[in-house]
């Protein structure tokens, strides 16, 4: 999956949100004014960060070392970095992005969410 590929995902899920408070460079995606991805548009091979239930943090790192790596500057247990170099199949990151969106839109407070489209 590629760098924009990404960011059309990110940007196209409910309540999504793009941001660059960290200078251009790295795009943040936020829902409900939480952040849900970190795309660092300028390294090569570009990376997303990801926030993940803890399990699914280690066990991916497991499988995909050097691909996915723990989070950047981020939490360790909650978040990982995927380098998008082509060995993650396109259609777990496309999920691991939902499950990212996912996980923060359920800490948020109803009001808050997205609501679903019909």
């Amino acid at each position: 999956m590629k760098q924009q590929d990404v960011a059309e995902l990110c940007a196209g899920l409910p309540g999504g949100t793009l941001e660059y408070p960290f200078g251009e460079g790295t795009a943040v995606y936020k829902v409900g004014g939480k952040i849900f991805a970190l795309l660092t548009e300028e390294a090569e091979p570009p990376r997303v960060s990801l926030k993940l239930p803890p399990d699914e943090v280690e066990a991916l790192k497991a499988q995909y070392e050097g691909t996915v790596l723990p989070g950047y500057h981020l939490n360790k247990r909650h978040w990982v970095t995927v380098v998008l170099d082509g060995v993650l199949p396109e259609d777990e990151l496309q999920s691991l992005i939902a499950q990212s969106h996912d996980v923060v839109v359920a800490t948020l407070p109803q009001r808050l969410r997205p609501t679903p489209e019909h």
